[in-house]
């Protein structure tokens, strides 16, 4: 009788994995794959971006009748059905920074979404021309530039166009010498203290060159790539994570113009940094995904170990520690790799403390907290001029003996931390503050968590939830 059921159970169960498909290639899936996508379609999702449509994709009969019904719930459902392959509302949740249920309950609303604000977000991460729209769209200079007098970047517009036959008033070196300086203040000083200038830069330089497509000289491509990764960097690090992701977005689209499968890879693994900063595990382990298959491709062994490392902080984050605790054995094994070996400028700040840094962050995160303190001690021995990255190690350190109960450490490390915050324009560095002060909220009432506390609040930090 036991046979027969485990017979029949058996069946019962070959049955049910026979009818789990790939909802988008309808490839059968794997028995430990849970998702709803194979892992080559999760792959191709993770790096895909919104493109720029012509105008006759938004005349299409579907999209038409959505638009009129001035709800965007079934503005997304038809701009998601009018693709092929169908994309999925996970996809489209990654771009407009919202998670798959949410982007399911716009679409089911009984009432349309009214906030004209995140309508015109939306709108402009789809790229949907405004003259399909029922609202007008705002001039994002006057709202985020103000001070600069000059938009940063492309952030408000579609993905730059890039061609040879215009007039072109900066070249490649150039380009590459500006990026260089730029980079170093930006290690030094953080984003806020040249965004101004890389801003006027890209607006009155760079921007006037990219007024065409598919002609453009791939070097060219290339440079202006480079840039728009460092403003994307830059605009993360001040908090403006809209505009991170759309100059990181920007600059794979010129990647994959210019055949640089390397410098693509980088901006899927600044993506997936992205995402892992925000506790967005999936969209982070989706991204650093894509960015190792094609780091793989490239000769840099260093970029495989960097991608590597941002996996295990994909998988940390989602709680599977085997498969995190592998990806830093994998990130190890292709760092040792790369000693000796060259690389490409823009990844000379991927060094060993670098890396140690990052698996204290995965080790943090699983809860093991010795080894974390390990790494993070690690992280400090530092090459000079990276102030900012040591604000960011030391603050680590100080979340980490937090966690572990090293109270009066703790303390003491974040003060110094506090003190390199000072000289740093960063807002990631003070999230960084305000995780230390979390952590030892428990501990409020000893001296040395007092003076602390003080000392934040001097800085301007307040212990507030996480994002604050």
């Amino acid at each position: 009788m036991l046979s027969v059921r485990t017979a029949a159970d058996g069946e019962l169960a070959l049955r049910s994995h026979a009818r789990r498909v790939c909802r988008t290639c309808g490839k059968g899936l794997a028995a430990d794959n849970t998702a709803s996508l194979c892992s080559a379609c999760q792959r191709r999702d993770a790096a895909t971006v919104p493109e720029t449509k012509p105008d006759v994709f938004w005349r299409r009969p579907a999209l038409a009748e959505a638009l009129k019904t001035r709800h965007f719930g079934a503005v997304l459902y038809a701009y998601r059905y009018e693709h092929r392959p169908v994309l999925t509302q996970a996809v489209v949740a990654r771009w407009l920074g919202l998670t798959q249920a949410q982007v399911s309950r716009i679409e089911r609303a009984p009432r349309p979404p009214a906030d004209l604000d995140k309508l015109a977000a939306w709108a402009e991460v789809l790229h949907i021309p405004e003259n399909f729209l029922w609202f007008r769209l705002p001039d994002r200079r006057t709202a985020r530039d103000r001070g600069s007098g000059a938009a940063f970047g492309w952030f408000s517009g579609p993905p730059p166009v890039l061609t040879a036959a215009s007039a072109t008033p900066v070249d490649v070196t150039s380009i590459r010498q500006h990026t260089t300086m730029f980079r170093r203040f930006d290690n030094r000083f953080g984003g806020g203290h040249a965004r101004s200038a890389v801003s006027t830069y890209l607006s009155a330089e760079v921007a006037p060159a990219l007024t065409g497509w598919r002609t453009a000289n791939p070097e060219f491509a290339g440079a202006v790539a480079e840039l728009n990764q460092l403003a994307g960097w830059m605009a993360y690090d001040v908090g403006d994570a809209l505009s991170g992701r759309r100059h990181l977005q920007h600059a794979l689209h010129m990647c994959q113009h210019a055949g640089d499968a390397a410098l693509g890879a980088e901006m899927l693994a600044g993506m997936s940094h992205q995402a892992a900063h925000a506790g967005n595990g999936a969209t982070a382990l989706a991204l650093a995904t894509a960015a190792r298959d094609t780091a793989k491709r490239t000769p840099f062994a260093a970029l495989e170990s960097e991608t590597a490392a941002m996996a295990a902080h994909g998988h940390a984050l989602v709680r599977d520690k085997p498969a995190a605790l592998r990806a830093l054995h994998d990130a190890d094994a292709a760092f040792a790799r790369a000693a000796g070996q060259a690389h490409p400028e823009w990844l000379s700040y991927y060094d060993a403390a670098y890396l140690a840094a990052k698996s204290a962050h995965c080790l943090l995160q699983l809860g093991d907290h010795r080894q974390a303190e390990q790494f993070a001690r690690r992280s400090l021995r530092m090459s000079a001029g990276y102030d900012r990255s040591r604000l960011f190690n030391t603050a680590l350190l100080a979340s980490v003996l937090a966690a572990r109960g090293a109270v009066d450490e703790a303390c003491a490390v974040g003060r110094e931390a506090v003190r390199l915050a000072g000289a740093v324009q960063s807002a990631r560095g003070r999230e960084y503050l305000r995780d230390v002060a979390r952590r030892l909220r428990r501990y409020r009432c000893a001296p040395a968590v007092a003076e602390f506390v003080a000392d934040l609040a001097q800085l301007g930090v307040t212990a507030g939830p996480r994002g604050a």
